[in-house]
């Protein structure tokens, strides 16, 4: 079974390109960020405590974004997933592969995304024009969440790598021409 993790810092396409390849290797797409904005939209527990995170630009709590993927994964299970901001730490990894491991799966590839600092607060502010979302309008919070990325996020990378499982592309040109390079890794690692 094809499990992809699609990484990178806020901004850099994941979302985008995670919904193309999903449809291309008919896979589930999985995006906790999406996940815990339709939560706090809906006035859910879960998103009543997420909103003060998600405001500030931090990442949720690792036992409450393992359980919703836990949950989405116990009831999804005929087929691979892409996995768009999934883990976010060496913690959700660890755990992750645990519970892929009781599925008998695996994840198959991680695959970061790079886009310079700078283009991805200029995507994420044409993004919050339009999107209306709060985290997406203010270039300090923004400016946060790529900082919280890098220090808390990033090491994923190291660990999926020890397991030879990281690539990297570049994620800059056209939709297109970053599609391409995401399913020459994907495929290379079939």
């Amino acid at each position: 079974m094809l499990n992809i993790i699609l990484f990178g810092a806020p901004g850099c396409g994941k979302g985008t390109q995670a919904a193309r390849l999903a449809q291309h290797y008919d896979l589930y797409h999985i995006s906790t960020g999406e996940v815990i904005r339709s939560e706090i939209a809906r006035g859910t527990e879960l998103g009543k405590s997420m909103e003060g995170y998600i405001s500030r630009g931090e990442l949720a709590p690792d036992s409450i974004v393992v359980e919703m993927v836990r949950d989405f994964m116990r009831s999804h299970n005929d087929k691979g997933a892409i996995f768009d901001g999934f883990p976010r730490t060496t913690a959700q990894a660890e755990i992750f592969d645990a519970m892929l491991k009781e599925m008998n799966s695996e994840v198959s590839v991680m695959v970061y995304m790079d886009v310079p600092e700078e283009e991805l607060v200029r995507r994420i502010l044409l993004r919050g024009k339009d999107s209306g979302r709060k985290d997406d309008s203010s270039e300090e919070v923004i400016r946060n969440r790529i900082e919280v990325y890098r220090e808390q996020t990033a090491v994923v990378a190291e660990y999926y790598a020890q397991q030879d499982k990281y690539s990297d592309i570049d994620g800059l040109g056209t939709m297109d021409e970053v599609f391409e390079r995401l399913t020459a890794v994907i495929d290379s690692k079939r």
